[in-house]
């Protein structure tokens, strides 16, 4: 196995054990939130240099497997979700966000699975950056809320932190919703399910 889907595998370890630290201060008392703190940003830190590297690294030194371009999406899928439903049991995520999100993540991997078997494949897209963009700035935005709740004396930061994490939740699952009925035109415009129906 090459250095790229090392990599990628790490980031799907680091998904369950960033669950598990997330909720430390909740399950077993405000004394962890410290500890929790620390390595919430350490792993989201790790997360992302490491899903960056694994790309270049790929493309670089032509590493690129087909195995590397089913386990990286699915990462990054598993990363983002995993973050997202943390938020979402804090409070900070409304829930509607996150099921579209959810559907979307799913609804993709099953539409991969239709063009792999067709032979076909799907080009970058505007829409699909622009949802990894804000994907990561809505996490990123969601654990300094969630270091500063922790750690914050008062709560008047709160009056404008709400609606920006709103918004930014928002963004992203409206984002996803466009990458996806790009991926859907795809599938239509190139005759897929005709071909796979035949």
């Amino acid at each position: 196995m090459n250095i790229p889907n090392k990599l990628t595998i790490s980031r799907l370890l680091m998904a369950p054990i960033f669950f598990i630290l997330f909720h430390l201060p909740i399950w077993f008392g405000e004394g962890l939130s410290l500890i929790s703190i620390v390595f919430l940003v350490s792993l989201y830190v790790l997360s992302e240099v490491s899903d960056l590297l694994d790309g270049m690294i790929a493309r670089r030194y032509d590493l690129v497997t087909d195995l590397g371009k089913v386990m990286d999406p699915f990462a990054d899928s598993l990363s983002h979700l995993t973050y997202f439903i943390c938020f979402v049991g804090v409070g900070i995520m409304p829930v509607w966000a996150f099921v579209i999100i959810m559907w979307r993540e799913f609804s993709i991997v099953f539409i991969r699975m239709i063009m792999m078997g067709s032979g076909k494949a799907i080009a970058a897209n505007i829409w699909g950056k622009l949802k990894s963009v804000l994907y990561a700035i809505a996490s990123l935005f969601g654990i300094v809320y969630v270091v500063v709740d922790r750690v914050a004396t008062t709560d008047g930061w709160k009056s404008w932190a709400d609606p920006l994490t709103t918004v930014l939740f928002g963004l992203s699952a409206l984002a996803a919703l466009a990458s996806f009925s790009t991926y859907l035109k795809t599938i239509f415009t190139k005759g897929t399910l005709e071909h796979l129906t035949k």
